[in-house]
């Protein structure tokens, strides 16, 4: 049952096998492997950077395991910074750029765990903490997915795979170190971790790990919101957002994370095709407009319910508060995010309204171009005016005169008033 698990001997695998060329490696994080070897301790690049280097991909940056404890990692090198809780690791700076470094560590046994310490250190069977270090072959068992527990030596140029990774890298296979159930329910954001990798990678899950996502789904709601938005982020921002979406919604995941009603995945769809897009064309894109995107439906639902005949505003406000402040007990939003997600939404029916006194303040607005672009996208889902949307699409082209001569043919035509005629005897009557 579950992947293999380690031996003590790791199988070596060879330049032929791995395919790895040095040259393609950070010159910082072999650094780091170089000083923590001068120093008498062990360290390898590990992980996701191995996986991506074997399949010929461009890392997105680069990790390194030792059995440096992370108070000695931070005495060999001068800018360092030890962060996390429940995990702690040591950011090392090197010419810019920032290297992770763990110490091996091994799993918790709960089992063994007296009450008090089972208390500790877990919480309905999820791991709270995870500082026991331990060796290599320990360190191994504590990772997630077979092909994330590659131990690349840069000195000898050889990958040290204790889980036989590389055949599941070979078959595409997502596996897990031991036994998908238990795995998932110590740390659930692995779940999510899954449908990343299989998303980013297209990979398949292996028969287990596939049964084990959706039993365990609601443990997601353990997880606290500031690690959830962490992981929202890696789901969302790095180009495979729309699979991840299609993985989330085929296992029953999203609604966990999200309330989504049956209507709202045209839109929800058609922002994640386009934060693909953006990033494949280097450009920038925001978590925010993507949460705006996912919470449009709830968010005009409460709308509905608040509209009582008082002040419109007043009801949006309402509306977009409550929503937000709900989604925040799943998923965090920084006050930046939430701040952005009320100014796009509240600008919708502004720019359909196209009131002719406030169009100069809507083109110069610091939100419009995100309004703008959100209307787009609910115009293209049937959700607004496709011909409002082409007006403001052309209008932003325009020289200040021919937005001048747009704007006054949206403004009603004023009927001369004509003086009332006056007969004789009324004209007499003035004089």
């Amino acid at each position: 049952m579950g992947s293999h698990l380690s031996s003590n001997k790791p199988l070596p695998r060879h330049i032929e096998q791995h395919g790895i060329s040095i040259e393609r490696i950070s010159k910082n994080a072999i650094s780091v492997v170089e000083g923590l070897r001068a120093r008498g301790y062990d360290s390898y690049l590990v992980g996701g950077c191995v996986r991506d280097l074997s399949l010929g991909l461009e890392p997105k940056d680069f990790d390194v395991a030792t059995n440096a404890t992370p108070e000695e990692v931070s005495d060999i090198f001068p800018k360092t910074r030890l962060i996390g809780r429940r995990f702690r690791i040591t950011h090392v700076r090197i010419r810019g750029e920032t290297i992770e470094v763990s110490t091996f560590r091994r799993n918790i046994d709960l089992d063994d765990l007296s009450d008090v310490e089972l208390d500790h250190e877990s919480k309905n069977g999820i791991i709270v903490r995870d500082n026991v270090y331990g060796s290599i072959d320990e360190d191994v068992l504590r990772r997630d997915f077979t092909i994330n527990a590659l131990y690349y030596d840069p000195d000898e140029n050889v990958v040290l795979d204790f889980v036989d990774g590389f055949e599941d890298i070979k078959r595409r296979k997502i596996k897990t170190i031991g036994e998908p159930e238990k795995r998932f329910r110590e740390d659930p954001v692995r779940i999510l971790r899954a449908i990343r990798f299989a998303a980013k990678l297209d990979f398949q899950f292996d028969l287990e790990t596939e049964r084990a996502l959706t039993p365990l789904s609601e443990f997601l709601t353990a997880i606290p919101p500031a690690r959830l938005l962490d992981e929202f982020t890696k789901l969302f921002m790095h180009g495979s957002a729309a699979a991840s979406f299609e993985l989330l919604c085929r296992f029953d995941l999203a609604e966990i994370l999200f309330p989504l009603p049956l209507q709202s995945l045209p839109l929800v769809s058609s922002a994640l095709k386009n934060t693909d897009r953006r990033i494949l064309e280097g450009k920038p894109v925001t978590p925010a407009f993507l949460l705006a995107a996912l919470l449009w439906e709830e968010y005009q639902r409460k709308c509905d319910v608040t509209a009582t005949g008082g002040d419109p505003h007043d009801g949006q406000y309402q509306a977009a508060h409550a929503v937000i402040n709900e989604q925040q007990h799943t998923i965090a939003i920084p006050k930046r995010f939430a701040m952005f997600i009320k100014e796009v939404w509240q600008l919708q029916p502004r720019l359909e309204k196209r009131s002719p006194r406030s169009l100069h303040r809507l083109l110069s607005h610091r939100r419009f171009r995100a309004g703008y672009d959100f209307l787009l996208l609910r115009a293209n889902n049937g959700n607004a005016d496709v011909e409002v949307a082409n007006w403001w699409t052309e209008i932003q082209d325009l020289d200040p005169d021919q937005k001048m001569a747009q704007i006054r043919k949206l403004s009603p035509k004023r009927r001369r008033r004509r003086k009332p005629k006056i007969n004789g005897d009324a004209r007499a009557q003035q004089q």
